[in-house]
């Protein structure tokens, strides 16, 4: 019989479609909930555990009560072990810590968490790099490189794992930027400590790199491609990062680096907008939506730009989405595919394939997008 720790932060993630960033600290989460936020992670567990249903009568799910890992395993059929009751339907980053503290105690096989950057510190505070974990991707912010690619990829490597597999073990960053600072457009990152984890390259994201100064003339170059093949009339939704934000620079217009705009006619008619914003613009106008990339991921959606959901995607459809990027983000990729994950694998199917990158005037590549 092995032991399986579970741990889910239920509201990780919940600030993302409504453009807030984050669910960190009471006021937001209560924000989010006023905006209409629903909670994303308990779906994105069960997920990971479906995974684990072909060894299901030899575990044992050792988690906390309800929606932090109960409900999810005792749905699938898991036999469990609750060690830990948080005290209400709304958990905070003590509930956390309080319940990875528990299940280590139980001395687990390995410890799967539900979550993002915030979850992985809390984590790391509880268990150090004495308890083997694994990251299930489920906050806006996932920078830590102890995240599994999606959460069918952390099941997928769960399983193995705990199926005796060859799979290696190493020491990864637990990093976490201010969430404050990231509200007003700017990256601070923190390297809290190592989580040791089951590595497999095929399943584990890389840590998210910063794009270098010097592409800033080329970011520049694609901006210029971009406006001046501008339609009237159209609604373009400009998705985050510095590729992006080169466009609302060379329009002279107001931005938000790590959220979503809307601009019609070289003009913002929403800065920060959230998914229901989205879906109304979609909806009024013809659109386009331009991403680029995570540098070192590769991810066009399912990372930090939640806002872009499925029904976005759907709304706006796969042939007026243009994808930027500098060409030395696509050498990191080192052939590896663009990679999208909107939670609906039905939209995620139909936007596989071929794109054309812009990655200079008037210069293109083709280039393949895949699911994360």
């Amino acid at each position: 019989m092995k032991k399986v720790g579970l741990i889910v932060n239920p509201i990780a993630g919940m600030g993302g479609k409504v453009g807030l960033k984050g669910t960190d600290g009471i006021y937001i989460l209560d924000k989010a909930m006023r905006m209409g936020a629903a909670p994303e992670a308990p779906a994105k567990a069960l997920k990971a555990l479906e995974k684990l249903l072909p060894v299901k009568d030899r575990l044992l799910i050792v988690t906390c009560s309800g929606n932090m890992g109960q409900i999810q395993a005792e749905n699938l059929g898991f036999r469990t072990n609750i060690v830990y009751w948080s005290k209400g339907p709304s958990t905070n980053s003590d509930d956390t810590k309080l319940g990875a503290k528990g299940i280590m105690e139980k001395g687990v096989d390995l410890l799967l968490f539900v979550g993002g950057d915030g979850t992985a510190r809390d984590v790391y505070e509880s268990v150090g790099n004495k308890q083997l974990a694994l990251g299930i991707p489920a906050g806006v912010k996932i920078y830590s490189p102890v995240y599994a690619n999606t959460p069918e990829k952390a099941g997928e490597l769960a399983l193995l794992y705990l199926t005796g597999k060859n799979i290696t073990v190493k020491e990864e960053e637990v990093v976490d930027i201010d969430e404050e600072a990231f509200r007003n457009d700017m990256v601070r990152t923190q390297l809290y400590g190592y989580l040791k984890v089951p590595v497999d390259k095929k399943f584990m994201q890389n840590e998210k790199a910063p794009t270098p100064l010097s592409e800033e003339a080329t970011q520049m170059a694609i901006a210029l491609d971009i406006i001046d093949h501008m339609e009237k009339d159209l609604c373009y939704i400009i998705g985050p990062g510095t590729t992006t934000r080169a466009i609302m620079q060379a329009l002279n217009l107001p931005y938000t680096l790590l959220g979503v705009d809307v601009v019609m006619n070289r003009e913002i008619i929403k800065k920060d907008a959230s998914e229901r914003d989205l879906l109304y613009y979609a909806s009024l106008y013809p659109s386009k939506l331009i991403l680029t990339p995570t540098g070192g991921q590769g991810y066009l959606l399912g990372r930090g730009n939640q806002q872009i959901s499925s029904e976005v995607v759907k709304k706006i459809r796969k042939e007026n989405i243009i994808i930027v990027s500098t060409n030395n983000k696509i050498i990191e990729l080192r052939g590896k595919p663009l990679l999208v994950y909107t939670g609906d694998k039905k939209t995620d199917e139909m936007l596989k394939g071929y794109y054309r990158v812009k990655t200079g005037y008037e210069m293109e590549m083709m280039y393949r997008v895949g699911i994360g």
